[in-house]
C-alpha cells in the first residue's frame, strides 16, 4: 500500500521523516505475527499504529482489545489477561475468561506495558515464548494464538536497570521497535492538524472554521506541546467554541495556549476547588508550612552561631567571612550569599542556593546582635516530592495509607508517582 493511502485510510497527517519512517516500519511488519514494541511520548498516538499492524494483517478479521495495563488494580490483572477459575479468590463467584482467551486467534495491544507488575511479566513471558498460560487458580495449561502489541512512554531499558522490568521480556517484546515521533519533532506538521481538527470540529456541529494569521500560526509552531496531538485537539476545539472571531491573530491564540512547563501544577480559581484539585491544593498548604518551619529554623540557627562562639568553634572575634564560612560547612550543599557584599557571590556552583537578604549591613557589636532576613529559594516540585517519598517510607509502600496520610487521593499518588519517576 502507498504510504499516502495509509495516511488517508487512518487519518494520519503529517509528512515529517521520523513519521514516515514509523509508518513504513507498522506496514512491514503487520505481515507477520512478529511482537512490536511501540514506543513515544502520551499523546502521540501509539494506538493509531497498533491498529495499522492489526488492520494490515492475516488476523485483520479476528478480535482486537487494547489493554491499559496502568489502569489494571496489581490484584487483578492477573485476572483480567488470563482468566481465573470459581474460588480463586474473594469475589470470584464465577470463572472468566481472560483477554488471552478470548482474543484468540487476534491481536493483544497493551499499552503502558512499563507499569505491568514483575508477576504478570512472568506470565506475559510464557504467553510470548510458548503460547501457554494458566487461569488464576488453576493448573491446567491452556494454548493460545495472539499477537502481542506492547506500547510504553516511558524507556523501559531505564526500567530493567532499574529492576522494575524484566530485562528478557524487554528483549522479548523489542523484536521490531517503532517510535513514534512527538508533535515538537514534527513543527512543520502541526498546522496541519490544527486545520484537520478545526475543520472535524466545523463538519461535526455545522459551524464556520476558523482561521489563523501568521503570527498565530508562529505562536502554534513555537508552543511545546507536551500533551501532542491530543493537546493539540483540544486546543483546536476550545478555540472553535470559545472564539468570537473567526480570524485568530496572536493576541487570541496566546490566551488559549497554556504556560509551558515541566509539571502541571494543581490551579486553584475563585470557585470552591472539588476533586483532587482540593486535595492538592490541601498538601500544597503542608508544603508551605513546612517551607516556614525551615526557615524560622534557619534564622535560629544563625543567631544561635553569632551569640555562642563555641558552636562555630571560635574562642576570638567574629568577622563576616568566618561566620559565611562555618555556616557554609553546616549547611553543606547549601550555597550562602549576602546581597550587600557581591564580591562573595556562590561559594559552589553545584549547590542549591539560600540567601541571605538584609536591607542593611550585617552589624556585629559587642553584645553579637544582629538585624537580617533569611530568604530561602524553594522549589515546590521538590517539596512536594519530598512529602511524598516520607508518607511512603512511612507506610512501608502502603499507597492507600500514603495518600490518606497526605490528604489525596490514591489515584493522584500514583500520578504523582508517575510524574516525578519515584521508585518505590
Amino acid at each position: 500500500m502507498e504510504l499516502q493511502s495509509l495516511k488517508n485510510r487512518f487519518s494520519i497527517i503529517g509528512n515529517t521523516p521520523s513519521l514516515n519512517h514509523a509508518l513504513n516500519t507498522a506496514e512491514q511488519v503487520a505481515a507477520t505475527d512478529l511482537t512490536v514494541l511501540i514506543v513515544g511520548e502520551s499523546g502521540v498516538g501509539k494506538e493509531v499504529f497498533s491498529q495499522i499492524i492489526h488492520s494490515l494483517s492475516a488476523r485483520k478479521h479476528n478480535p482486537f482489545i487494547a489493554v491499559n495495563c496502568g489502569a489494571i488494580p496489581e490484584g487483578t490483572i492477573d485476572s483480567e489477561l488470563f482468566g481465573h477459575e470459581k474460588g480463586s479468590f474473594t469475589g470470584a463467584v464465577d470463572s472468566r475468561k481472560g483477554y488471552f482467551e478470548t482474543v484468540n486467534g487476534g491481536t493483544i495491544f497493551l499499552d503502558e506495558i512499563g507499569e505491568m507488575p514483575l508477576g504478570t511479566q512472568a506470565r506475559l513471558l510464557r504467553v510470548l515464548e510458548t503460547g501457554e498460560f494458566i487461569r488464576v487458580g488453576s493448573s491446567k495449561v491452556q494454548k493460545t494464538d495472539v499477537r502481542v502489541i506492547a506500547a510504553t512512554n516511558r524507556e523501559l531499558m531505564e526500567f530493567t536497570q532499574k529492576g522494575r522490568f524484566r530485562e528478557d521480556l524487554y528483549y522479548r517484546l523489542n523484536t521490531v521497535p517503532i517510535r513514534v515521533p512527538s508533535l515538537r519533532d514534527r513543527k512543520e506538521d502541526i498546522s496541519l492538524l490544527f486545520r484537520k481538527f478545526v475543520v472535524d470540529f466545523a463538519e461535526k456541529y455545522k459551524t464556520k472554521p476558523i482561521f489563523l494569521d501568521e503570527e498565530a500560526r508562529a505562536l502554534l509552531t513555537a508552543y511545546s506541546w507536551p500533551g501532542n496531538v491530543r493537546e493539540l485537539k483540544n486546543i483546536a476545539e476550545q478555540i472553535s467554541v470559545l472564539s468570537k472571531t473567526d480570524q485568530i491573530n496572536a493576541q487570541v491564540m496566546t490566551g488559549f495556549l497554556p504556560v509551558a512547563t515541566k509539571h502541571n501544577m494543581p490551579m486553584v480559581t475563585g470557585g470552591t476547588p472539588v476533586g483532587e484539585f482540593a486535595n492538592e491544593r490541601e498538601i500544597l498548604y503542608k508544603l508551605f508550612f513546612d517551607m516556614k518551619k525551615d526557615v524560622n529554623e534557619l534564622k535560629k540557627m544563625f543567631f544561635e552561631i553569632l551569640q555562642n562562639p563555641s558552636i562555630a568553634g571560635q574562642t576570638g572575634n567574629f568577622t563576616r567571612e568566618t561566620i559565611m564560612n562555618e555556616l557554609k560547612e553546616d549547611l553543606v550543599p547549601t550555597n550562602i550569599q549576602h546581597n550587600n557584599n557581591p564580591g562573595q557571590g556562590n561559594q559552589s556552583n553545584h549547590m542549591p542556593s539560600v540567601q541571605i537578604a538584609s536591607h542593611q549591613p550585617l552589624i556585629i557589636d559587642n553584645d553579637l546582635q544582629s538585624h537580617f532576613e533569611v530568604d530561602e529559594s524553594l522549589n515546590i516540585m521538590d517539596k512536594e516530592k519530598e512529602l511524598i517519598l516520607k508518607a511512603l517510607k512511612k507506610h512501608r509502600g502502603r499507597r492507600k495509607d500514603a495518600s490518606t496520610d497526605l490528604g489525596i487521593s490514591e489515584r493522584t499518588l500514583y500520578r504523582k508517582i508517575k510524574e516525578y519517576d519515584i521508585e518505590e
